[in-house]
């Protein structure tokens, strides 16, 4: 049944009470006559193409007419995928996701189309077009749930990487959710799906869960390697050069030793991938990780120094740290740690790097090689440190400061163990605390708590 507005009525209407011509209308437009009328009179579909413009044409706004015509074109009619392209293609690049969703539930319906919203999908990955792209990727994960295809494992991989955000909760979801599709992948893009879910429990602090990733990524790693020097003409699919996978898997359970503050592991697998590094005449791109590697060997030689105690190493650890902006964030932190673990005092670094304190404060977000996930999660766990600092050092007013903020970040990124460690700090220096400190204390935690009552009432209704 034809709706009772159509778009072709609003055009005949416009042009009506404009008291136009055809003729003129089709100037105006750029559509030649021939074709408006063929559209108005309904004997020719409209394109894309053609639709912009007499939008454009009767001074509307890009894709007012949209939602209309992917309900007469898609949901109302069989959609065609030579009309179906550029109408996705559109609403991903003026961002009407509404109309993305609403058309491809139609299109689940028929799976011929699977193919053609994968590629679409990637299309979109590459243009930077996310909030489209998972649309398509979860239209034919949603297809093809009951296959154990390497597109589907694919589709989850890009769902995944497209989930991660500020919400701990929904990244341990997404990290759960797509572990069980790793092994389905191709054998060289498990290699950078280990890598991200290493750095998503990473992030979350599972460190045990990070150790046994890193292993897994080793042997995969060697495993490949001994294949490739059999099938050197194959192409590469994985983001780095391989070599680079192994020096990974040592930087990861270095990590991981470094969160069960086994330092001196931490520093054997810290010289495992700086030898990893050694490659003779290498490649630009080779070199570009060699580089990368040993930085990361240089400054987490200091850094593990530091944790065992070590105060003379702050100095140089400083030296390095300070050439490189996105490993200031990262070293603040270890050495916030290892103040708090071994009484030192570090007044002199914090007024150091106070303008890059104050400054990311402001603009949470990616640093360098490191995700936006990974920053946020390290911003917080310094905030909870410097707390820490200032009370032992009775620097009440600065201590709550920083108190505050970081519960109120913990809030929005959902981190639970946070929260209880704000509690305990505050509740422990709750006298010193003044009555406006009080005040935003309690604003702050009844939102805690509000939240989790609706966490828990969403969570029940899936039970």
């Amino acid at each position: 049944m034809e709706p009772t507005t159509t778009i072709r009525s609003f055009i005949e209407d416009y042009i009506r009470k404009q008291g136009y011509t055809l003729q003129y209308f089709a100037d105006i437009s750029g559509v030649n006559a021939g074709t408006l009328s063929a559209i108005i009179k309904g004997t020719r579909p409209i394109a894309m193409a053609q639709l912009d413009l007499i939008t454009k044409g009767m001074k509307l706004e890009e894709g007012h007419f949209y939602e209309i015509y992917g309900a007469e074109c898609f949901v109302e009619s069989a959609p065609h995928w030579r009309r179906l392209e550029p109408f996705l293609q559109r609403c991903a690049e003026l961002d009407k996701l509404e109309c993305i969703q609403r058309v491809i539930q139609q299109v689940t319906d028929d799976r011929s189309y699977i193919s053609e919203l994968f590629e679409m999908a990637e299309g979109m990955l590459e243009r930077g077009q996310k909030k489209a792209a998972r649309m398509l990727y979860e239209c034919v994960a949603e297809c093809e749930k009951y296959q154990h295809s390497e597109r589907l494992a694919l589709c989850q991989y890009r769902i995944f990487i497209l989930s991660l955000g500020q919400d701990q909760h929904e990244n341990l979801r997404a990290a759960v959710h797509f572990e069980p599709y790793i092994n389905r992948l191709d054998e060289e893009r498990q290699l950078d799906a280990i890598k991200d879910l290493a750095n998503t429990y990473s992030a979350l602090q599972y460190w045990d869960k990070v150790f046994d990733l890193g292993e897994e990524l080793e042997q995969k790693t060697t495993f490949l390697q001994s294949y490739k020097k059999r099938k050197s003409e194959v192409q590469r699919i994985a983001a780095y050069p391989i070599f680079a996978y192994s020096a990974y898997s040592n930087l990861i359970r270095a990590a991981a030793c470094d969160g069960r503050q086994e330092y001196p592991e931490a520093l054997r697998y810290t010289e495992a991938y700086s030898k990893l590094t050694r490659i003779e005449q290498p490649n630009d791109e080779e070199l570009l990780f060699i580089n990368k590697f040993n930085g990361w060997a240089k400054v987490n030689h200091y850094l593990y120094r530091l944790m065992m105690g070590d105060y003379e190493v702050i100095p140089p650890y400083i030296a390095f740290i300070e050439k490189n902006e996105a490993e200031i964030l990262p070293a603040l932190v270890k050495i916030m740690e290892a103040a708090n673990n071994h009484n030192m005092d570090i007044d002199s670094v914090l007024d150091t790097f106070d303008p890059y304190i104050s400054r990311y404060g402001e603009t949470y977000g990616d640093m360098g090689s490191y995700t936006e996930q990974i920053t946020n999660g390290r911003y917080l766990q310094f905030l909870k440190e410097l707390t820490i600092y200032q009370f032992e050092r009775q620097r009440y007013t600065n201590g709550f400061q920083h108190l505050l903020e970081c519960l109120e970040l913990a809030e929005k990124m959902k981190s639970e163990s946070i929260i209880l460690q704000c509690v305990g700090l505050f509740e422990r220096h709750r006298v010193r605390a003044s009555l406006e400190i009080k005040n935003k204390y309690k604003t702050l935690i009844e939102e805690v708590y509000s939240n989790y009552e609706k966490k828990n009432s969403f969570d029940h209704t899936l039970v």
